[in-house]
């Protein structure tokens, strides 16, 4: 993703603090009942109540993003942040060292001034002017305030994902989650910002692969999964595969990085051709042209096989969402592409709610059938059998043996504490 250059410069560390790995840690989050989840489409919907939410904070906020720019967005969540650490509230603000590598000192700056801790994920000082630090991303995008309150999804903190931004501005979602999930994902956000969280429940933090086959009759279910690269490294995709599986009369996935493993896309296509109705809305005008290329790599093997597939061509489709049938639905972070599905840090809630998936359905609904063009097998592109093997060579060699890749990093990424210009750190995390 592009980040917008800015005058002044860059992020400084002017002292070498400690680093920390991020956390790894075999939780494994089981279905929590009886939540209110709302959708909210665009920075439109979730700027206003985010901000709202943050501004009634009582006691504490955690927040991950991987881009802040600084425009009216990201200007606006300094203010909001600064508040509420002036007010006592504790704020624990992690930026991903590459997505907000072009934040200036003056704005961290401020930000731990009034009391802010921010740490910086895998920061990396520019070689003649070119940042290093592409791969393995913090890619999540959580915000819990007081845990009582949890956002998370796909947006950014960004002026990019509001209409007014023009022809670019993105097509995203997130939702907004009250109820006992929140702990969950509270739970989550503390052990990844290298703060201490209680064990959530001992006795379930042995591993337990839950089937997503055994659905519940019950609305209002949530459950947090998470990518990271130790024991959870394809649990997202996992869950795809296996409702995929159980999937009986329809499938929507609205994503805009789409260029999965085999596995994935071969439990598309076993959907599409035992009669279910599949629908993958994708980007037709992509921030980056590559994400276009790679997904049109896959075109001619899934249409073959009764995929519909949709190009959203208003403006570039930033979201990662999907649901199933009419009571399951995903939203998160995890595009599916191999740097989501093999490097970054990710996470999606799954839900278990009639009602959101409907919502979900006829905001997808309304996208592919009055904003989306449908592609044919007559319009896939030519060579198909050359792209798709070479398509399948180069994701899978990303997959497996990433620190194998020329120039990809092979160390473990960390987390990096942001300093004053004047060497004083931050107070370290409690």
């Amino acid at each position: 993703m592009s980040v917008p250059s800015m005058e002044k410069s860059t992020v400084e560390h002017t002292s070498e603090p400690p680093v920390r790995e991020p956390a790894a840690v075999d939780v494994e989050y089981g279905w929590q009942g009886n939540n209110r989840v709302v959708l909210l489409e665009n920075g439109e919907a979730y700027f206003p109540r985010v901000f709202e939410a943050m501004r009634e904070a009582k006691t504490e906020i955690l927040l991950e993003t991987f881009i802040v720019f600084e425009d009216k967005v990201g200007n606006e969540l300094q203010e909001v942040l600064i508040e509420a650490a002036k007010r006592g509230v504790r704020v624990t603000a992690s930026f991903d060292g590459f997505g907000c590598g072009e934040l200036t000192t003056g704005y961290l700056t401020a930000l731990s001034e009034a009391g802010v801790h921010i740490q910086m994920f895998d920061p990396a000082p520019k070689h003649l002017g070119i940042r290093t630090n592409w791969f393995r991303r913090l890619h999540r995008k959580i915000v819990v305030v007081d845990g009582t309150v949890a956002f998370i999804g796909g947006i950014n903190f960004s002026g990019d994902h509001l209409a007014d931004f023009g022809p670019e501005a993105k097509q995203d979602y997130s939702v907004e989650v009250q109820g006992p999930a929140v702990a969950d994902i509270h739970h989550f956000a503390l052990l990844q910002s290298g703060r201490p969280a209680r064990a959530k429940y001992w006795w379930q933090r042995r591993r337990q692969r839950r089937s997503e086959l055994a659905f519940s009759d019950h609305d209002g279910q949530v459950r947090l999964v998470y990518r990271d690269n130790g024991d959870h490294q394809t649990d997202i995709e996992e869950v795809y595969r296996q409702v995929l599986r159980s999937a009986q009369r329809r499938v929507v996935i609205a994503n805009a990085y789409f260029f999965p493993g085999y596995r994935l896309l071969r439990e598309i296509r076993n959907a599409a051709r035992r009669g279910v109705e599949v629908r993958l809305i994708l980007q037709g005008q992509p921030d980056m042209m590559v994400a276009k290329l790679a997904a049109r790599m896959t075109y001619d093997y899934l249409l073959k096989s009764g995929v519909q597939i949709h190009e959203y061509c208003e403006r570039p489709l930033h979201g990662k969402v999907a649901l199933v049938d009419e009571d399951w639905s995903t939203v998160g972070s995890s595009n599916l592409d191999p740097l989501s599905l093999s490097m970054n840090l990710e996470a999606n809630v799954l839900i278990r709610d009639r009602a959101f998936n409907r919502e979900l359905f006829e905001r997808l609904e309304d996208l592919s059938n009055n904003h989306c063009k449908a592609m044919s097998a007559d319009k896939s592109p030519r060579g198909r059998v050359w792209h798709m093997t070479v398509g399948f060579l180069v994701f899978h060699f990303l997959r497996h043996f990433p620190a194998w890749a020329g120039w990809l990093p092979a160390h473990k990424p960390r987390l990096k504490r942001f300093t004053h210009p004047t060497g004083s750190k931050l107070h370290e995390p409690r």
